[in-house]
């Protein structure tokens, strides 16, 4: 393992802010589930992903049980399982990312299922070693935070907290405390994928965040198109796209549910668009 994968964590992750701001524009984060449709298809998108214009990638763990999230991403947690991934596969398609990029962040974000299933300590240790920079566990509030917040702090990754548009100012300094990479501003109630905010929201919404933290804001849910990246990223430090692109890998596939030729490149191009947008934004 270089020096550089071991210095990851937090450190990579406000290295990538840090180089976002001297370039003066917001940066794009794309989600996709680790395993959809297969391993090797994730695997090869996982990879393309930074050339294609993605600054930090968020990586789905699969989970039987996703009450977060919408109907595209809950059929490919399904999909992913039913290939056979597992939260070791993932870790080791980090493992293999690293091998060729190790500045890239790499977030992974599911449930605490598959963790506590796995082993808190023998999973941050793994998780480590594979170059993982951060968490975002979406079923665990504040008030549990002995269970992974404080451990994953400790083994040097950033757990990543979401605020929504119910999360007042007296809860808010709560949400924020041991949060650390960045804040993910969850832009609409419900569901991934359901709906998009408004612009002037999420001004406002951002604005209100940055004067109770200095932490890079990221925003997110509902974004489907380059023009709602660029949006979004006038504001935010970055915008976070996941239904939609995870919309493109279903997309992507035949009636067996295997992936068609032109797939990986299909998606890639989707985010280079996103990418464009969000590179303009700031004119």
């Amino acid at each position: 393992m270089s020096a550089d994968n071991i210095a990851g964590g937090e450190a990579r992750i406000r290295a990538r802010f840090d180089a976002l701001k001297r370039e003066g524009r917001s940066g794009l984060v794309t989600y996709l589930m680790a395993g959809d449709p297969d391993y090797e298809t994730s695997l090869a998108l996982l990879k393309g992903l930074p050339g294609a214009g993605a600054d930090i990638i968020e990586w789905g763990l699969p989970f039987t049980d996703p009450m977060a999230d919408g109907p595209s991403i809950q059929a490919a947690g399904l999909r992913a399982l039913a290939g056979g991934q597992t939260l070791a596969k993932t870790i080791q398609q980090v493992r293999a990312f690293r091998e060729g990029d190790v500045t890239t962040p790499i977030i992974l974000m599911g449930y605490y299922n598959p963790i506590y299933s796995y082993g808190v300590d023998r999973f941050l240790a793994d998780a480590r070693a594979a170059g993982i920079d951060g968490l975002i566990i979406v079923d665990l509030p504040p008030e549990e935070d002995d269970e992974l917040c404080k451990p994953a702090l400790a083994a040097g990754l950033s757990f990543i907290r979401l605020a929504t548009p119910t999360t007042d100012d007296q809860r808010l300094p709560k949400v924020l405390t041991n949060t650390s990479g960045f804040v993910y501003y969850v832009s609409i109630t419900g569901i991934t994928g359901a709906g998009s905010a408004q612009a002037t929201d999420i001004d406002a919404a951002v604005a209100r965040l940055k004067s109770h933290t200095d932490l890079p804001v990221a925003v997110g849910f509902g974004i489907k198109t380059a023009a709602q990246a660029g949006d979004v990223a006038r504001s935010a430090d970055a915008a976070v796209v996941g239904s939609a692109l995870v919309a493109r890998v279903a997309g992507g596939l035949d009636d067996a549910g295997k992936p068609k030729a032109g797939l990986v490149d299909g998606v890639l191009g989707a985010v280079a668009e996103l990418a464009g947008g969000v590179r303009k934004a700031r004119g």
